[in-house]
């Protein structure tokens, strides 16, 4: 068993990405891969992590304003200042014509930073809301009034609705319900009674009671309103399905007639209620949790239309705190800090420049694009996605589990991945959405507003294949299996994943086993059940099923070993589909390193091979510090491995690994060549 005491686990989907070489330049450090941030002391066999990072874990501890340190965060610094410098310009620039994507950012980063106006306005923008909802008199107007939050960009009450590709005719969008209601990071929170999940609910009363106090109600109103808003929660949490649950792609597709859906919920008509939410001409849903909306009408015949009310009050305050005055923000800022352990909040500029970049990501990142991504870095990274293709081909081909009929599917589907690359080939025009320079509260209003609209509007249209899920300042990236396409946006090609003066060891064993990943999800074990035009379908015999389902029972039991803060376990089953995307993306991005020219070599660099150089290339990527609360919250609620796994994990199952470092029967990662996990 490995005891995990420092981690780092980021990546929505981890993945690659393309900034500038400049920019690098002045970042980079003078080796790659340098011995003063190793633990030379301790052997690779024993900890690996260390041995790679440990050094640089001594003397990078998490500043005060981070939950966590590493090297994901000093991109995401580098990053978030190269934004600073883009909204400061584009509001500092008094001769953007009016409507220009110049003037619009300047203008929502100015507005977002003029906190004397913010101040003095307190909770005024949302009088209006609170005062409505006081007035709401039966159940079907708290049910208008849940959709009219939702297409006003004010709030998410009860249950979650979006524009979704049917799973199993990805050609055609369609409604989709989700479940929803609760405002804890997961539903555990609010069902177990051990010590942190007690601690957090007491933050979450307090929290509730302050916004409560703050707008009007007595201390003793407020915390009564508090315990209502938490009973109800705690009952829509007991509905919820798990996250384990809902890693399944076939428990999670429930296709319904709206009338026959209709006589689930019967407090709730969707035939009536759909055109409010501005769905025309639709005859069918599909339902992510359909357990969840049968309590939900329960839970509307038997709760008060008070209690309801202090519930939609409660969703607007707190979809509302952050953009108010000072007393908002700072019991926002508490309620984070007893969740994740955060010393000191971030830094305004730095909240509004992602929030700008969260709001009108395609306008910022027009602009980000403009300075930060160059045609040589979009050149580079299709070289590298081919290469990797070429190397995953070849190691399906070379699968000894697999039969050549799933192989044949397998390959076709390899084939068929669409990359993209930095930002969308065509921007979005954000037509019709007001942004001033003088009006925060409202700009993000009507941004929430406006996407709203631009969702809905995708129905009854083609799906579009061309639109990015993620703005090109971010760092990551995602694989989207009903697209079947890997996307890389423009934020994070720069060391450690890509250096453009870099060795190849350096680059296939950072941003190469990123590509890899990607492409990996493809084929992990949720990805791997959507065929190759993104359908919901199966694909491979039932022997072949049976063998992979064997080799991920094996490999979510390796990670159930390992443990975070002495006792908590990583849960082998959340992060499954990411764990098989390193051991996959690792082992593909070693086989496209050995056809390269040093791949080939053994000439040392700063006094490693090769194969040593490209293995801890992958493993200062997860280098990281975290603090303790934001761990235990992660084991939770991130689908990712913590940092330390993530770092051995693949390795331990790579005959290469054991070779570069000598790693011997005793040394304590060892496993014997016939228990290494060998998947894609």
């Amino acid at each position: 068993m490995i005891n995990i005491k420092n981690f780092k686990s980021y990546f929505a989907v981890l993945g690659i990405v393309a900034a500038s070489y400049s920019s690098y330049a002045q970042q980079a450090p003078k080796k790659f891969i340098d011995p003063a941030n190793m633990d030379l002391s301790v052997k690779p066999g024993d900890d690996f992590y260390n041995y790679a990072n440990g050094v640089w874990m001594k003397n990078n501890p998490v500043p005060a304003k981070e939950t966590r340190w590493g090297s994901f965060n000093e991109l995401r610094d580098f990053n978030i200042n190269a934004v600073k410098s883009l909204v400061e310009e584009a509001a500092a620039d008094k001769t953007a014509p009016a409507g220009s994507v110049k003037k619009r950012v300047g203008d929502f980063y100015t507005a977002a930073m003029d906190s004397v106006t913010i101040e003095k306005l307190g909770y005024s923008p949302i009088k209006a809301d609170l005062a409505r909802i006081t007035s709401l008199k039966d159940i079907n107007a708290v049910i208008d009034e849940v959709v009219r939050m939702r297409t006003a960009g004010s709030g998410n009450p009860m249950f979650n609705f979006g524009v979704a590709q049917d799973r199993k005719n990805v050609t055609k969008y369609l409604p989709s319900l989700g479940q929803g209601g609760t405002t804890l990071p997961d539903r555990d929170y609010y069902l177990k009674d051990d010590s942190r999940s007690v601690q957090i609910r007491e933050a979450y009363l307090k929290y509730m009671t302050t916004l409560f106090a703050l707008t009007g109600n007595t201390e003793a109103q407020a915390k009564e309103k508090a315990k209502t808003v938490l009973a109800i929660e705690k009952e829509f949490a007991a509905a919820q399905m798990s996250r384990l649950e809902m890693r399944d792609p076939y428990k999670t597709y429930n296709k319904f007639t709206v009338a026959d859906f209709t006589k689930t919920t019967p407090h709730i008509n969707w035939a009536a209620t759909l055109p409010k939410l501005k769905v025309q001409n639709q005859d069918t849903l599909l339902v992510g949790a359909p357990k969840f909306f049968e309590n939900l009408d329960q839970m509307l015949g038997k709760i008060s239309v008070a209690d309801w009310k202090t519930y939609l009050q409660w969703n607007v305050l707190k979809s509302s705190a952050p953009y108010l005055s000072s007393p908002f923000v700072k019991a926002n800022f508490a309620f984070t800090q007893a969740q994740t352990g955060q010393k000191v909040q971030t830094p305004r500029w730095q909240r509004m420049s992602s929030l700008t970049d969260a709001t009108i990501g395609e306008l910022l990142g027009q602009l980000y694009v403009a300075k930060y991504f160059k045609p040589e870095a979009k050149a580079r990274m299709t070289e590298l996605i081919s290469n990797l293709r070429k190397a995953f081909e070849i190691r399906i081909n070379n699968l000894d589990w697999m039969s050549p009929e799933t192989k044949v599917k397998a390959l076709a589907k390899l084939n068929a991945f669409v990359p993209k690359i930095g930002y969308p080939e065509k921007w979005k025009t954000y037509d019709g959405l007001t942004i001033t320079n003088n009006t925060y509260f409202q700009n993000v209003k009507n941004s929430g507003a406006w996407a709203y609209n631009e969702m809905v509007g995708q129905l009854g249209k083609p799906v579009d294949r061309t639109r990015f899920g993620m703005t090109p300042p971010t760092v990551n990236a995602y694989y989207s299996p009903t697209m079947n396409e890997i996307v890389f946006p423009a934020g994070i090609l720069q060391f450690p994943f890509f250096a453009a003066d870099a060795d190849d060891a350096i680059n296939y064993g950072g941003i190469g086993a990123v590509i890899g990943h990607e492409m990996s999800h493809g084929f992990d074990d949720s990805g791997s059940q959507y065929d190759k035009d993104g359908n919901l379908r199966n694909w491979w015999t039932s022997e072949d099923r049976t063998k992979f389902d064997a080799k991920t029972k094996a490999l979510g039991e390796q990670y159930d070993a390992y443990t975070v803060l002495d006792t908590i376990h990583v849960n082998g089953k959340l992060t499954m589909g990411e764990n098989i995307g390193d051991l996959g993306g690792l082992n593909a991005a070693y086989t496209a390193f050995k056809l390269t020219k040093q791949g080939q070599s053994n000439e040392k660099i700063d006094g490693f091979t090769p194969d040593q150089r490209f293995f801890l290339s992958w493993a200062q990527v997860w280098r990281g510090n975290i603090l303790p609360e934001s761990a235990a919250q992660l084991i939770k609620t991130d689908p990712h491995s913590p940092g330390e796994a993530r770092t051995i994990g693949a390795p331990v199952n790579m005959d290469a690994w054991y070779e570069a470092f000598d790693v011997k029967p005793g040394d304590k990662l060892y496993k014997k060549p016939e228990d290494r996990i060998r998947l894609w």
